[in-house]
């Protein structure tokens, strides 16, 4: 009864501790938020700032991260040799969030046959995190996705991804 609860209690001590320190240890609110904050530079002239808030709310984004991840097998011959693992999100215009969410079964699909051309393509052998292979997929994705969801859709973005050889 003592082996089961120890490794237990031991678990439990180490996850209560972590959980502490990274409360403890994450800088506060303000700093934060003066991290992120961006000051105009002086020399731009007023009409300039303008002009470019003026565009930056016309062309502001929004992005959807798709809620599981995409499992595509790399196949050689007859056998699976490894499998890439990725995550998406959908650039899209503001305020089309629920345009996305009404397709996402279809735009998964979409998705999926995009990535499983692109792996008997040989795009996920060797260097497949190349700038340019990453920017034929990233391409075949938003293209899909303007196919099924029209001009919503500005970009697709490759979130995380990662190949396990087997």
């Amino acid at each position: 009864m003592k082996a089961v609860l120890i490794p237990f209690l031991m678990c439990t001590v180490g996850v209560a501790g972590g959980g502490g320190a990274a409360y403890y240890l994450q800088p506060p609110v303000e700093e934060q938020a003066t991290e992120v904050a961006h000051e105009p530079k002086p020399e731009q002239d007023a009409d300039h700032s303008e002009k470019s808030e003026d565009s930056a709310e016309e062309t502001a984004a929004e992005y959807v991260k798709l809620n599981n991840q995409f499992v595509v097998p790399v196949v050689s011959g007859d056998l699976v040799k490894a499998l890439v693992v990725m995550s998406l999100s959908i650039e899209i215009t503001q305020g089309e969030t629920s345009a996305i969410y009404a397709v996402e079964p279809k735009l998964r699909d979409a998705f999926l046959q995009v990535l499983f051309d692109h792996a008997n393509m040989g795009g996920f052998q060797g260097e497949f995190t190349e700038a340019r292979n990453m920017d034929v997929l990233r391409t075949a994705l938003t293209d899909s996705a303007q196919t099924i969801v029209g001009g919503v859709v500005t970009g697709v973005l490759i979130t995380d991804i990662a190949r396990q050889d087997i």
